[in-house]
């Protein structure tokens, strides 16, 4: 992992790339563990990468038709801040956490910045970007067009500086999958649209391994909402650091039903420096470590510094025979110069991009790389998915995942209660009160919103928003207080946080109440219709552990934190198809 300021990040990276162009790229399916792309009836699956018997129906899509050629293109970011100096990467932490202003700008929606970019992308022979904050809200047909007329296909990530799952305090809830299911709606309908990713380095060491159980609960449900929504079909994915967690990390991900588990696997590594080798690099390792993977594997990241100039003598090994049966390709970090001197280019004052040493050195090595891929009719794939890691000093999430978020629950939720927090509320407040209620001293009055991955004990209203889950929190307080103390004459003040009313429960709203139960901790299996998915299961008892102060969760992509981070990169050998 490296962190980067926020002016503007950019990585690089390879992928197989169609040297003819369509005026409408073919929308890109993953058929079983494969990305692919069909041209009539002819199919180039560009791994020998095995994947379960047991997936065998792939996610069939129209296309064009379209002759194939395969060559070599990179993958790019590009990314500017609303902020006009850079801020260094003291300023906020690798999981996102971020001091000062969090605005971000959105390069998708920035006409000017893809004009000036693309040609460049080009000449790099990209293939496919990955642009880690984009605002929904925004217009991107002008960026997006231009891309589809380059031949250059989009992976977006879902979430935004602040809202997205935190290591910290991890959380999935309605606010992020509003947030992540917007993106969804925003770029579904770009044909050049490759896939989403759920995070980016979230969890980094042992202590934090539980924030995985929040980001997978987030690919099973935004995967759900693309079916449910009647979408083409879209992978979803996530991207990982290179550390001691990496196994059982991508076993969690892979594990369990296909419904639940990752589409796409990114993998960010800088251990190959200088004239390294497949031996002392550890790439040979990680090979062997994913060779019986059933998803497509890429390199996130790539490209070490410690040995300048650097040569990128690691990317004819990526892409040669003893890699491309097991891997993607990878995204080289970085396109755009900054303190941390990763850049390819650097941007003057009057906004021209200038190539730098890097640019050429990197070019001639990506240009020379042949990979080689397999026909779809001699594709056969045997791997199976993951065994799931067991909880112990390493890893401490369990297979069960939270709750899905279902706005119809909360509000019910809601509507039933006596005592609830004042809709008002700031953040601050929120997370004072939350401090305050959930505290053990003040009795066991956060089961019903509590989530402990560890145990797989999820309060059936845990992925509700903040100021829903105080309510219950509030309300749970307040009944006991009236049950057990009536010397307290003002149980559901909370120092003007607040306030009574009548509760009601319509009758669409009886059943799931009821198998929540008083405390909020039964399994709700009969959801009332909602914005939510309605899916997922809770837990029939309750933890101690507290329900969190952040109210809204912070960014935890990794490096790239505060900004709208595009990489363009290659994702040639192990299932990935693109033109």
């Amino acid at each position: 992992m490296r962190v980067f300021n926020i002016r503007s990040g950019v990585a690089a990276a390879a992928i197989l790339f169609a040297t003819q162009i369509a005026a409408n790229l073919d929308p890109i399916v993953i058929k079983v563990s494969v990305y692919l792309a069909r041209a009539s009836e002819k199919e180039d699956i560009l791994s020998s990468t095995r994947v379960p018997n047991s997936f065998t129906k792939p996610m069939e899509q129209n296309f064009s038709s379209k002759e194939w050629h395969t060559s070599v293109s990179i993958m790019l970011r590009f990314i500017r801040s609303l902020f006009s100096s850079q801020v260094s990467s003291e300023d906020f932490s690798s999981n996102g956490t971020i001091s000062g202003d969090n605005k971000y700008t959105d390069p998708l929606a920035d006409e000017k910045g893809c004009t000036r970019d693309i040609p460049l992308l080009q000449e790099l022979q990209t293939n496919t970007i990955r642009v880690y904050a984009v605002d929904p809200s925004k217009d991107h047909t002008a960026c997006m067009n231009m891309l589809q007329d380059a031949g250059i296909y989009v992976i977006a990530d879902l979430g935004e500086p602040l809202t997205s799952i935190n290591r910290d305090n991890p959380q999935w809830n309605l606010e992020i999958y509003a947030r992540y299911t917007s993106v969804v709606d925003a770029f579904q309908k770009y044909t050049n649209l490759l896939g989403f990713f759920a995070g980016n380095e979230v969890s980094n060491a042992p202590n934090n391994t539980e924030a995985s159980a929040f980001v997978k609960a987030a690919v099973r449900d935004v995967k759900k909402y693309i079916s449910d929504k009647k979408y083409r079909p879209i992978g979803v994915g996530y991207a990982t650091n290179d550390d001691d967690t990496r196994t059982n990390l991508a076993n969690y991900f892979n594990c369990g039903p296909p419904e639940d588990s990752i589409d796409f696997w990114g993998y960010n590594i800088y251990s190959w420096c200088g004239d390294s080798s497949l031996k002392d690099s550890h790439y040979a390792d990680r090979t062997e470590e994913f060779s019986s993977y059933n998803v497509p594997a890429f390199f996130a990241e790539y490209g070490c510094i410690t040995v300048r100039p650097r040569k990128f003598s690691e990317v004819p090994a990526l892409f040669g025979s003893s890699m491309t049966p097991v891997w993607s390709g990878g995204i080289l970090y970085m396109y755009f110069q900054e303190a941390n001197d990763y850049g390819l280019v650097t941007l003057g004052s009057d906004d021209k991009a200038t190539k730098l040493p890097d640019f050429t050195a990197y070019s001639k090595q990506i240009v020379s790389v042949k990979p080689t891929g397999v026909a779809s009719a001699s594709y056969s794939p045997s791997n199976s998915a993951q065994a799931c890691p067991s909880i112990g000093k390493t890893w401490e999430a369990v297979e069960k995942l939270p709750p899905s978020p279902n706005e119809a629950i909360c509000s019910c939720m809601v509507q039933n209660l006596t005592c609830i927090a004042k809709s008002d509320l700031s953040d601050e407040d929120i997370k004072t009160q939350f401090d305050f209620i959930c505290d053990p001293a003040q009795g066991d009055n956060c089961g019903a919103i509590d989530a402990d991955p560890k145990t797989g004990v999820y309060g059936a209203y845990s992925m509700c928003k903040a100021v829903e889950r105080l309510s219950k929190a509030f309300d749970t307080y307040y009944q006991d207080q009236v049950a057990h103390n009536p010397q307290n004459t003002s149980p559901c003040d909370f120092k003007g946080a607040a306030s009574k009313q009548k509760p009601e429960l319509p009758s669409s709203c009886q059943a799931a109440v009821s198998q929540a139960g008083p405390a909020g901790t039964g399994v709700i299996t009969s959801a009332p219709s909602g914005t939510g998915t309605g899916s997922g299961s809770s837990s029939t008892t309750s933890s101690k552990k507290s329900a969190g102060s952040v109210v809204v969760p912070s960014f935890g992509f990794g490096f790239l934190q505060l900004a709208a981070y595009v990489a363009a990169a290659v994702l040639t050998g192990a299932g990935m198809i693109l033109l």
